[in-house]
């Protein structure tokens, strides 16, 4: 453990905007360069294409596109490059990738049928009190 810690090196704080810019571009490339390694090690070729996944890394990458400290980006990047290097030494488990880049923040595809046709006024009430 102490040897992996020896290695793991954390880069120097961007100078400027351009320059935190310039390696958030840099982490992205990376991301994509090793989709094809995160299909093949998780088993994703069933479930999500290579663009599928491209296009949520890009999402999480635009998600703090707002973002204009240095300091902060550079945060974000190294959190971001700790979540690669798990993912792709194998850290995670497969429904932890699924869960969070294929299906995403729109959450698990829901039933839209109702599903109260079989309860009593009682829970019905119940439910809308508690729930709404």
């Amino acid at each position: 453990m102490a040897h992996m810690l020896r290695n793991l090196r954390v880069p120097p704080n961007s100078a400027s905007l351009e320059e935190a810019r310039t390696r958030t571009f840099e982490f992205f490339r990376m991301c994509c360069r090793s989709i094809p390694q995160i299909m093949d090690i998780y088993n994703l070729d069933d479930i999500v294409s290579p663009s599928q996944l491209r296009s949520a890394a890009a999402a999480h990458v635009r998600k703090n596109a707002s973002v204009t400290d240095p300091r902060v980006i550079d945060m974000l990047l190294f959190k971001g490059m700790e979540e690669l290097k798990n993912i792709v030494d194998h850290s995670k488990q497969r429904h932890h990738i699924i869960g969070q880049y294929v299906v995403g923040n729109q959450g698990l595809v829901q039933d839209l049928a109702p599903n109260d046709q079989g309860l009593s006024s009682f829970l019905k009430n119940f439910y809308s009190s508690n729930y709404s």
